[in-house]
C-alpha cells in the first residue's frame, strides 16, 4: 500500500530518507530527486522514446507524493526530455537524427571549452578518479552492461566539467546532456554498440594523458573528435 508522504519522509540532521535512499535536503529537493531518477532512466536507455510516464506508479516506486513527481515532469518537459500530450500525459520525447547531430556539435565545443578551462585546476586526485572510471567502463563493456557504461562515462566527463570554474557553462552542458544527448549510442546490435563504446573509452585514456601533459590544443581537439558522431544510425 502506498504510504502518504508524511509517513515515509524523515528528518535526520537535515537529511531526507525517501524510498530507502538518504538525501541531503540542503542540496536535493524531492522534486530534484524525482527529476534525477527519470533523467537517469532515459540516459541509460531504460526509458525509450515514446514511453509513457505513469505518475502514480512513479510516486509509489519512489515513495513520494504526486506533487514532486508532477513538478519534475513539468521541468523535464520544459527541457525537451519529455513531451506533454493532452489526455495522454507525459511521454519520453523522440528527437530526429538531424536535431541530435546538431546538439552533439554544440556539446563538442562546450565540453572542449570546459576541459581546457579546467586544465590548470585538475589535480592528481582528479586524474586518479578519471583513471578509475576508465577501468570501471572497461568492465562495463566486458560485461555488456550499457547502463553502467553510460553512468560512468558521464562521471568521467563530469570530473573536469566540475573543475572548469564556469557555472553557466556547467549548467548548459548538464541541460544539453540530460535533455538531448541521452545515450551516446544505442543499438540492438550489441557487437557494434560495444565496439563503439570501446573506442570511446580509448578516447578517455588519451584525454587523461592530455590533462597529465597539459597539452591544451590537443586536449581540445581530442574532445571535439570524441563527440563526433561516427555511427549516426545508433543515436
Amino acid at each position: 500500500m502506498f504510504r502518504p508522504l508524511y509517513n515515509i519522509l524523515y528528518n535526520i540532521n537535515n537529511y531526507y530518507i525517501v524510498g530507502g535512499i538518504i538525501i541531503n535536503k540542503k542540496y536535493l529537493s524531492l522534486k530534484d530527486h524525482v527529476y534525477d531518477y527519470i533523467a537517469n532512466e532515459i540516459q541509460n536507455g531504460t526509458l525509450l522514446p515514446n514511453h509513457k510516464i505513469n505518475e502514480l506508479e512513479l510516486s509509489k516506486k519512489l515513495e513520494v507524493s504526486r506533487t514532486p513527481v508532477r513538478e519534475a515532469l513539468i521541468q523535464l518537459a520544459s527541457e525537451n526530455l519529455l513531451e506533454y500530450l493532452p489526455r495522454r500525459g507525459f511521454m519520453v520525447k523522440e528527437l530526429d537524427t538531424e536535431k541530435k547531430l546538431d546538439v552533439f556539435k554544440v556539446v563538442s565545443v562546450l565540453d572542449a571549452l570546459a576541459a581546457t578551462s579546467a586544465l590548470d585546476q585538475i589535480t592528481e586526485d582528479d586524474i586518479e578518479k578519471m583513471e578509475e572510471y576508465v577501468k570501471i567502463i572497461d568492465l562495463s563493456i566486458l560485461e555488456k552492461n550499457y547502463a553502467d557504461y553510460q553512468k560512468y562515462q558521464k562521471k568521467f566527463h563530469n570530473v573536469y566539467i566540475g573543475k572548469c570554474n564556469n557555472s553557466t557553462l556547467t549548467s548548459i552542458l548538464e541541460t544539453l546532456q540530460n535533455s538531448f544527448v541521452r545515450q551516446v549510442y544505442l543499438s540492438n546490435d550489441t557487437d557494434k554498440l560495444f565496439s563503439a563504446s570501446e573506442q570511446m573509452n580509448l578516447d578517455h585514456r588519451e584525454i587523461i594523458k592530455c590533462f597529465q601533459s597539459k597539452e591544451k590544443e590537443r586536449l581540445e581537439q581530442l574532445i571535439r573528435n570524441h563527440w563526433e558522431i561516427k555511427h549516426p544510425d545508433m543515436i
